[in-house]
């Protein structure tokens, strides 16, 4: 099976009149406040204390200069989807006190060893085959890793992820791998400009995670849902996100190509 090229609603509908380029500390400090602001706001909304909602900054293309620049207007993790990319930036910036770096794109088995020296999180998780590499490499290392299961919740060819009906009895075989400590569910919404078309997507995700809490031996450790970005995290907090990755109302809209984060791959099945 062919899989194409995944895209989100974020990413397809990018305006850079909608999201400047930030160049300064300035730009941050005002692009972190009315992020904040919106995540406040939707809370409200939902009933919910902003304390529950993490936001993860999304740096991924965004060069050493700028990604300092938002260092120092407050973030202090980064989100990136390319393992090389971010295990570069990593090393460029180890002098940044307490800065921690989430992968959030899928992982080749080739690129574990990468993640196990420097990440603090991994957010794509749906391979026990990753599973065994990361455990091993994790091992070596002496370290544990946070992991969240990526979960495909709209059934589209195109997107990572596993099918619904295998997160329970995938989260299950995870426990054999004592160096990754579930968290959580990560999932990309269904493309559309539609409200209600989006919706449904994290509705499932919160309605597993729930199962999960209460099937799986210490299912109540799992308690994180990522979902919701830029273009949408409203929506997600208002279904139950605890993370939402957020990159172009920060950083400013990207100029590469959605294929740049989501190359096309040939899966078989």
């Amino acid at each position: 099976m062919t899989r194409t090229v995944q895209r989100s609603p974020a990413e397809e509908t990018a305006d850079p009149s909608r999201y400047p380029q930030a160049l300064t500390v300035a730009d941050f400090r005002r692009n972190l406040a009315e992020v904040h602001g919106r995540i406040d706001r939707a809370c409200q909304r939902a009933g919910r204390d902003p304390a529950t909602v993490r936001l993860l900054p999304v740096s991924k293309t965004v060069d050493e200069a700028r990604i300092r620049l938002s260092y120092e207007a407050g973030c202090r993790e980064l989100g990136e989807n390319k393992v090389q990319e971010a295990h570069g930036k990593w090393k460029a910036m180890a002098d940044l006190t307490g800065l921690r770096w989430s992968v959030i794109g899928h992982l080749q088995t080739n690129k574990a060893k990468l993640v196990a020296q420097f990440a603090s999180e991994f957010q794509a998780l749906d391979s026990l085959r990753v599973a065994e590499v990361l455990e091993r490499r994790l091992q070596a290392e002496g370290r544990g890793l946070d992991v969240f299961v990526q979960v495909n919740t709209s059934g589209e060819a195109s997107k990572y992820g596993l099918p619904p009906e295998e997160v329970v009895r995938f989260v299950r075989e995870l426990a054999a791998y004592p160096a990754l400590q579930v968290r959580g569910l990560m999932t990309l919404a269904l493309l559309s400009p539609e409200n209600a078309r989006v919706r449904p997507c994290f509705a499932l995700l919160r309605t597993l995670r729930d199962r999960l809490q209460a099937e799986v031996p210490h299912g109540n450790r799992i308690t994180e849902l990522s979902m919701g970005m830029s273009g949408d995290f409203e929506t997600a907090i208002d279904e139950g996100a605890t993370v939402v990755r957020v990159g172009q109302a920060l950083y400013g809209a990207r100029a590469l190509p959605d294929s740049h984060f989501w190359p096309a791959a040939a899966q078989p099945c």
